[in-house]
């Protein structure tokens, strides 16, 4: 089976019977061409598929262009997650070697629209968009194809690249059940971001196979709603012997509550959490959590959308078990 290579710009200039310079100004939007050169343009270009590579455009215009990580949120706290942090810096190394910028956007859960004003923008070259909402994916505009992607959910338009949450989760929930614990309780991420769901179907099909109660209680990936999380469980099922954080920080709220109700971890109650972030081994206790590769998924996501070329719909990082001694 051979594989059909990506079109290029000389492709579509020929197909459009213009010249490639022409091409490229209706293709950037920069320059004059006449509308009926850029209608032929746009037209060869969507027969094509044709999707510039965002990186040679950087380096043969220098600089001006820059790469937007856009994250949805309720509010704009949600830019202080560490998360961000970690995609942020990671975009920003494989962006450096062509004089490409890096910028931090705030979209509230409840306006995605904004998107639209973001595609507006002269120097918007790419796009990555980050807790990722169905809501936000139909409000992409196509003329972003080829030059956004998703760290979350993903659709027919917009490639996602995530981790396998769901793998990860099923594996925490496992080893409680194999180290002996049989009433589990569970700390959810967010309920308005879709890509939590695949952890919270993963911790129900496991405690249902062992015929195990569900016990769920909402969180929202902070330490803050760990603790009001864990107090809200010791009050429904004081009987609880192990609780699984949808996040490091949600675990560690989780942890510091129990403390303080005198409840001891692990003897008492096991603790997990997910993302294996560099504190996670320091604590007291040892946090026995999943790997999170933000930095590998940041990484092949922000090169997909540098390089425009063909990706798979949906790419899914593995997560493994990191045993330690809070559970």
């Amino acid at each position: 089976m051979t594989t059909r290579r990506p079109s290029t710009l000389q492709d579509v200039a020929r197909a459009a019977g213009v010249s490639r310079a022409t091409a490229s100004r209706v293709l950037a939007n920069t320059g004059y061409a006449s509308p009926a050169a850029r209608d032929r343009v746009s037209a060869a270009a969507d027969q094509l598929g044709y999707v510039p590579n965002l990186a040679a455009r950087a380096l043969v215009r220098g600089t001006g262009l820059r790469l937007v990580v856009a994250v949805s949120g309720t509010d704009a706290t949600v830019l202080d997650d560490p998360y961000v942090d970690r995609v942020v810096g990671a975009a920003a190394r494989v962006c450096a070697p062509y004089g490409l910028g890096v910028a931090l956007h705030w979209l509230p859960t409840g306006a995605p629209g904004g998107l639209r004003r973001l595609a507006e923008e002269r120097g918007l070259g790419a796009l990555l968009l980050t807790n990722t909402t169905e809501a936000v994916l139909d409000a992409v505009p196509v003329g972003l194809r080829g030059r956004v992607a998703s760290i979350g959910v993903g659709s027919a338009l917009v490639p996602a690249f995530d981790v396998d949450n769901g793998g990860g989760t099923e594996a925490v929930v496992r080893h409680l059940y194999a180290t002996g614990r049989r009433r589990i309780a569970m700390v959810t991420g967010p309920r308005w971001l879709s890509c939590a769901a695949r952890s919270v179907h993963a911790y129900r099909r496991v405690v249902r196979d062992a015929a195990l109660p569900v016990r769920l209680v909402p969180g929202d990936f902070s330490a803050r709603r760990g603790r009001v999380a864990a107090r809200e469980v010791l009050e429904r099922w004081p009987d609880t012997d192990a609780i699984v954080g949808c996040s490091d920080a949600t675990a560690f709220g989780v942890i510091d509550r129990l403390r303080g109700e005198g409840v001891q971890v692990p003897g008492d109650v096991a603790v997990t959490g997910f993302d294996d972030i560099p504190l996670a081994a320091m604590t007291t206790p040892a946090l026995t959590t999943a790997t999170h590769p933000v930095a590998r998924i940041a990484t092949a996501a922000a090169t997909a959308v540098l390089a425009g070329r063909p990706v798979p719909p949906s790419t899914l990082f593995p997560s493994r078990l990191v045993r330690r001694v809070s559970a």
